[in-house]
């Protein structure tokens, strides 16, 4: 690494060169080239056990991994069968959805065919109109959006 200490540069508004003499002010206050050695070492000590630290580490860290890989090889083993049920379910709900609204849509067309045979005929088909009933819609009234 290539770290800078405040020790080695002085401060910008410290002169440089011949003319700062050798009572800096790194010196002056007690941080002379001892306290910038000693903090070398300190650091160098520190980067030591950091070192040691994730050495030691490093199998706790793959273990834990190979841990998390198992656990979740597990839940899709067990996730699988949920999964495929739900889409035996959902293609059966499709199918009996599917078959419904056939019957609706065939209802539908059954009845609108009835409807339009007899407002050609002018009966009722059967069915007197009461007070319930809505009165039909012109077929004027009945296009545009469908809304």
């Amino acid at each position: 690494m290539t770290d800078q200490f405040p020790s080695d540069t002085p401060p910008a508004d410290e002169p440089t060169g011949e003319s700062a003499g050798s009572t800096g002010a790194d010196e002056a206050a007690g941080e002379g080239p001892q306290a910038s050695a000693d903090s070398r070492e300190w650091i160098a000590q520190l980067q030591s056990m950091i070192n040691g630290i994730a050495t030691q580490a490093a199998p706790v860290a793959k273990e834990i991994g190979a841990k998390a890989a198992e656990l979740a090889a597990v839940a899709a083993v067990k996730a699988g069968p949920a999964a495929q049920r739900a889409a035996e379910l959902t293609t059966e709900y499709g199918s009996r959805f599917a078959e419904k609204a056939q019957s609706v849509a065939a209802d539908l067309r059954t009845q609108a065919a009835a409807d339009t045979a007899a407002a050609g005929n002018g009966s009722t088909n059967g069915h007197e109109p009461g007070a319930d009933d809505a009165p039909e819609a012109a077929p004027e009234e009945t296009t545009g959006s469908g809304v």
